[in-house]
């Protein structure tokens, strides 16, 4: 227990150090601005996100498994990864709320919230959230992996994805604490899931461009995958009709293949209004 313990205290203070390198970051002038700014997109926040979210666990599942001579060993650091990351936002939160006393004491988020739903059942709701957190770091770890290789075996456009794994609302005037931590989550988040959802849409009209027998999924989806409602091939059609379907939509060998629907598909007088970007950076 004492080696658990020591793991934990030792997370907690790495998380915690964590937290004030992000406050001391921008104090740093010119360089610390650029660093910071480096460290809210793209690759840069994909690894702060890491320090926060993915190091701990898989520290305290190390330490853990080694520490005790049990099958059990790597639960119980994991159960101490977690609650470190509890804790840290737990002290963190209240330190950064009390230093801005003025933001802490005005309108805010989780005050409307608690009042619309009562603090328990809010605090309670918005911490299940927070079991989505490694879900989301294995869709991001996809859009490095998965989806890159077929931009060059297939031709599915490439993104940048610094314009969807980003982070701005720390910027936000009067958003402290609770409010910033949860903020900066969705912020996050969204980004991640919207860029996945942008894929998705290239794979599955490139590959599968047939409509759902139920209506209703097909009335459900056309918001996320909009070639449901711009072209696939009716569920009630044959697999000639979907064929057709590929040969009308994509160029060729030559081309780029993005979903259908896609800007790049649409023209102004005849020319592109948005072409698949091939950024150097890649995902």
């Amino acid at each position: 227990m004492v080696t658990l313990l020591t793991i934990g205290v030792a997370l907690l203070f790495a998380l915690l150090a964590g937290a004030a390198v992000c406050h001391l970051i921008p104090r740093l002038g010119p360089p610390g601005r650029a660093l910071g700014a480096w460290l809210t997109r793209g690759i840069g926040l994909d690894l702060w996100i890491a320090y926060f979210t993915v190091m701990p666990l898989v520290v305290g599942i190390v330490t853990g498994a080694d520490a005790i001579d049990a099958w059990w060993g790597w639960l119980a650091g994991l159960g101490v990864a977690v609650v470190a990351m509890v804790l840290t936002v737990c002290i963190w939160t209240p330190l950064h709320e009390f230093a801005h006393p003025n933001a802490r004491k005005g309108p805010r988020i989780v005050k409307s919230i608690n009042r619309n739903v009562g603090p328990l059942r809010n605090h309670a709701a918005v911490w299940t959230t927070a079991l989505a957190v490694p879900l989301f770091a294995m869709v991001r770890l996809a859009e490095w992996v998965v989806y890159p290789p077929l931009t060059w075996l297939i031709k599915l456009p490439k993104y940048d994805s610094r314009d969807w794994v980003n982070v701005s609302r720390h910027k936000f005037d009067g958003l402290v604490g609770h409010d910033l931590i949860w903020c900066l989550y969705c912020d996050w988040m969204t980004g991640v899931w919207s860029l996945g959802t942008e894929m998705l849409r290239n794979v599955e009209s490139f590959w599968c461009p047939i409509r759902f027998d139920s209506t209703k999924k097909c009335e459900n989806c056309k918001i996320d995958f909009p070639d449901v409602d711009n072209g696939w091939a009716p569920a009630d059609s044959d697999i000639a009709t979907a064929a057709a379907v590929i040969d009308a939509k994509y160029p060729g060998p030559d081309g780029w293949n993005p979903w259908f629907g896609h800007p790049t598909r649409l023209t102004v007088e005849g020319k592109p209004t948005d072409r698949p970007t091939d950024p150097s950076s890649g995902q």
